[in-house]
């Protein structure tokens, strides 16, 4: 390899070798693979961007080990033993508790008030700025591992193998439906009325999934509530929470008829448990029993919409599920990338491995393909490429090298060309005109809905995550397949109006889960997760981009270049780094 195409490699992530670095990359013994995983070193440790103008020898040789510095004693070294690359349990050291970057980003709000119920709901007051006053600190946090992901994990070997298939053409007939899909259903016009619509439509359907519940099925209105009634059963949104001064929670609910207070005795473990995971407008059922007062009661039991078992259904091919690529920043793992292109299109890996590989139909990509522009304060200094046209030829390029008889399926995430506020418009084809004039691409809204060979697969990109970390004391980041149970059990995808996660007041909610699917699939928070929940699978698919500035100063640890594997009905999880 050239020296100018080994500094240019470098220079691409805003990195300059000085003469002794640069002869320690080449004479290692792959020098391309040893300047890759330097970068992804050098672009996720502890270096900054005033480290990264001129990275001595004495730093590569930190980095590896061959020389360890005083106050990173226990650093892992870049060249590990055969064996110890092979072992699939990640051992980045745990940082402190995640915190949300809601610090950093103010709420976006899609109006300026709420109705006061829903006809006129209120507007809620605001949120304490840190998680620190929602969450208890732990004095030494431990490093979560999901143990279906470790179980599952094998490293993709970097071994070319030329394959013919992707050359051949293919006869592959699929059966392919997209079942939900919200990108020209955008109906709004931002009045008051809208958002009366849109929280009336939340009420109906939601109330219509919880009166098929045995407890539900005569529910009672809050106007009809008489003084002849002991026991109540009501559906009813959420409009405040708070606690007593004796530490039970006091939830203050309405419904199209009227408000009632009740109140959850901490006095109840269980029911407690349940009633701090209640968040604002969400929808729930609620067994009460009532008191002197007309306007307040004593629960006895929440009853969430939830999920029954749904049966396992076969399949004879594979799944594949990315998202937050992250094409156009500095921290974009290229190299990884295209060691997944290589195993998708049957070329890298052992023999199971590209025998997986044979067997993918569809790859799925849930938002933040590219990079995006002004995103967040100055993320421009963070670009590798700074035009979105650009980001998204790109992301074709790549793509594009994707054998042909694979059908992707694109949607959009908060980085993306699209309109902020959900239901998110697929991504339009005036920024990504090359990806368009793919043959087996398909767009798709977040969320959307896509019925895969008779698979149901929902696919949201997770921004409301964020609010869900922040509302609900026992939630991290690390293990967001139990707060996509939580989103399965509220069956909603962004119940809280008006936090981090922009809401379009569209005159129906288009993100109840009226179906329960086959795979719920997410992105956003750059960490793999894996859990089979009552015969859903819940995927989040981590990132292909290495730690930014921003996760750094919030201590979000990303699981890079890790990417999960829906075989034949079975989780596989391959790594790429």
């Amino acid at each position: 390899m050239s020296t100018n195409k080994i500094l240019l490699k470098f220079a691409k992530k805003g990195i300059n070798l000085s003469p002794e670095a640069y002869d320690k990359v080449m004479k290692a013994d792959n020098p391309l693979d040893f300047a890759s995983n330097l970068i992804v070193k050098l672009k996720s440790d502890k270096f900054t961007s005033k480290d990264l103008v001129c990275v001595s020898g004495e730093t590569i040789d930190e980095i590896t080990g061959i020389k360890a510095a005083p106050e990173k004693d226990n650093q892992d070294t870049l060249i590990k033993p055969k064996e110890e690359t092979e072992k699939t349990v990640d051992k980045t050291p745990q940082p402190a508790k995640k915190v949300s970057d809601a610090k950093a980003h103010p709420p976006k709000k899609v109006m300026d008030e709420k109705p006061k119920s829903l006809g006129n709901k209120e507007v809620e007051a605001k949120k304490p700025d840190s998680i620190d006053d929602l969450k208890k600190q732990s004095d030494e946090p431990e490093h979560y591992v999901n143990e279906a992901i470790e179980k599952a994990s094998e490293t993709i070997k970097d071994t070319k193998i030329k394959f013919k298939r992707n050359e051949q053409k293919t006869n592959v007939e699929y059966d392919f439906k997209i079942i939900q899909d919200t990108s020209k259903k955008s109906y709004t016009s931002g009045e008051l009325e809208n958002l009366i619509s849109y929280f009336k439509s939340r009420y109906e359907k939601l109330a219509k999934i919880l009166s098929r519940r045995p407890d539900l099925r005569n529910y009672t209105k809050i106007a009809d509530i008489d003084d002849g009634m002991d026991s109540l059963s009501l559906i009813l949104m959420v409009r405040e929470i708070r606690s007593s001064k004796n530490g039970h929670k006091i939830v203050e609910f309405e419904d199209d008829t009227g408000n009632i207070s009740i109140l959850f005795s901490n006095k109840n473990e269980e029911l407690f448990a349940e009633a701090e995971k209640l968040v604002r407008d969400e929808v729930v059922g609620v067994i009460a029993n009532k008191s002197s007062d007309a306007g307040f009661a004593f629960g006895q039991e929440i009853i969430n919409p939830g999920v029954l078992s749904i049966p396992e259904k076969e399949m004879d091919f594979g799944i594949v599920f990315l998202s937050d690529v992250h094409i156009g920043s500095l921290t974009f793992l290229e190299d990884a990338f295209q060691r997944f292109i290589d195993w998708i299109n049957c070329e890298a890996g052992d023999e199971e491995q590209r025998r997986v590989a044979e067997d993918v139909k569809y790859l799925i990509i849930g938002g933040d393909i590219v990079d995006g522009i002004g995103v967040y304060p100055n993320q421009d200094k963070e670009l590798a490429i700074k035009d979105i046209t650009e980001q998204y030829n790109e992301a074709a390029r790549f793509l594009g090298n994707i054998r042909s008889d694979i059908k992707i399926i694109i949607a959009p995430g908060n980085h993306d060309a699209s309109r902020v506020a959900e239901p998110q418009p697929a991504v339009p084809e005036e920024y990504a005109k090359a990806l368009y004039e793919l043959d087996n691409v398909e767009f798709i809204s977040n969320p959307g809905v896509v019925s895969l060979d008779g698979i149901n697969v929902l696919i949201y990109h997770g921004r409301s995550f964020d609010d869900l970390v922040m509302a609900i004391k026992s939630f991290e980041y690390e293990k967001s397949d139990e707060i996509m149970v939580e989103l399965l059990q509220k069956r909603h995808l962004a119940p809280i109006y008006g936090e981090r996660t922009p809401l379009a007041s569209e005159l129906e909610d288009y993100l109840v889960i009226d179906e329960v699917p086959d795979v719920f699939h997410t992105g956003h928070i750059h960490i793999n997760s894996y859990k089979k929940y009552k015969g859903v699978h819940l995927i989040n698919s981590g990132t292909f981009q290495t730690q930014t500035e921003f996760q750094k100063i919030y201590n979000i640890n990303p699981t890079p270049a890790e990417v999960p594997v829906l075989h034949k009905g079975k989780y596989r999880h391959f790594k790429f780094l």
